[in-house]
């Protein structure tokens, strides 16, 4: 009998993370996905299949293991089904643990004592079980449960990721507000990028969308650096799941340079050197110090830059939003620079200011929400027009 697993994502990511899923069960035969549901993905196969999502997803938050679901009225019905699990089956009582309950429309007023009641259900199974009981470890736990409350059903999972899968274990610096690496893997998918399209940052800060690109482009899995919390789990086989990740191969390594980044700040272009270096990156990535309004294409052959700018000042003037002059005069310039100089790219941004285009002075070709944590943004697609098919559009729009 399969499993059933749920794989989160950020919000505005799930079709895409269901069409990633559907790589990886390509490799699989006992992995189906599922349809892609608001937060996540539900997937079923064998334990192995969520090793290989953790190990492979650049897009899953979390691979949650199902563990059992039943309907509730109050935080006793909750409390039962948590303490008639068989939890002793899946992890020792030695590991500690943390409990994390979300929900929607339900009927509890306390969640915080909905999860008290969630680990009081598990520790009182293993002190029956065991004699003894799991210790609570909510900052670093070897194990984690995860709860989800809707109106009438409640859903508990163990967590086989441990600290979320964006967490790629080769991020030792960043900038302010870093952009999370499982968003950017999906902000490169969502641009349809892909290894031997030329590709450019020109704000590229600690250098997120550089680093998943080139790991990409270099076959380095996401997880390849990093532990996870399956592997404190009971009959965790290390020679199988070392195997799975030998299996892994990587890709030829570009001989020329197609990923290029730049910044304002030689501060972040250090940061991005160095978190290059820790993912293990084996090749160059050019690295230029100069304005984003200021930029050149870096190849003859059009390519795509995505990049997420800084979201811009904004200042309160009697109650009205308005935006800071220098970063109207910033937008003019850098959309005057791109319509100038890149011809035949296409440009992706992405921002929680809904004012860009207005400010590029330039039509979205499409916009595609996504959030940034709790932050609703966009990303916004602008085709550059190459030659002769600028000049008809002219010509057409001056006749209109």
């Amino acid at each position: 009998m399969p499993f059933s697993f749920f794989c989160t994502c950020p919000r505005g990511l799930e079709t895409l993370l269901a069409e990633e899923l559907g790589e990886i069960a390509a490799q699989s035969r006992s992995l189906t996905v599922h349809r892609p549901i608001p937060a996540g993905v539900h997937c079923s196969g064998v334990m192995e299949d969520a090793w290989r999502i953790n190990l492979h997803s650049r897009i899953a938050s979390r691979v949650l293991l199902r563990i059992a679901q039943g309907a509730y009225r109050n935080e006793d019905d909750i409390y039962r089904l948590a303490h008639s699990q068989a939890w002793e089956s899946w992890f020792d009582v030695k590991k500690n643990m943390r409990v994390d309950v979300t929900s929607i429309q339900s009927p509890l007023k306390s969640i915080e004592f909905a999860t008290l009641r969630v680990k009081d259900g598990v520790a009182d199974r293993f002190r029956q079980q065991n004699g003894a009981r799991p210790s609570v470890d909510t900052k670093a736990p070897d194990v984690r449960i995860a709860v989800f409350l809707d109106a009438r059903q409640a859903t508990l999972y163990l967590d086989t990721s441990g600290e979320s899968l964006f967490k790629r274990g080769w991020r030792t610096r960043t900038g302010e507000a870093p952009l999370r690496e499982n968003l950017a893997a999906g902000l490169l998918r969502a641009a349809g990028w892909r290894p031997g399209i030329p590709l450019l940052d020109p704000m590229c800060g600690a250098g997120t969308i550089l680093v998943e690109a080139a790991q990409i482009s270099a076959g380095i899995p996401p997880g390849a650096r990093r532990h996870f919390a399956f592997e404190q789990f009971h009959g965790f086989d290390v020679q199988r799941w070392q195997s799975i990740k030998n299996a892994c191969s990587h890709q030829t390594v570009p001989t020329t340079p197609l990923l290029f980044g730049s910044d304002i700040s030689g501060d972040m272009l250090r940061v991005t050197k160095h978190n290059l270096a820790s993912a293990g990156i084996p090749f160059d990535i050019p690295l230029k110090q100069i304005e984003a309004q200021e930029i050149r294409p870096p190849t003859d052959t059009a390519g795509i830059i995505l990049t997420n700018p800084p979201y811009g000042e904004r200042i309160d003037v009697r109650g009205e939003r308005t935006v800071d002059d220098k970063v109207v005069q910033f937008y003019q310039h850098l959309g005057t620079t791109l319509k100038q100089r890149f011809p035949g790219w296409t440009i992706f941004l992405f921002t929680a200011d809904m004012s860009a285009p207005r400010l590029l002075r330039l039509k979205e070709s499409r916009k595609t929400p996504f959030y940034n944590g709790p932050i609703e943004c966009r990303l916004f697609r602008f085709d550059m027009v190459a030659g002769s098919n600028r000049k008809k559009r002219d010509d057409a729009n001056t006749a209109d």
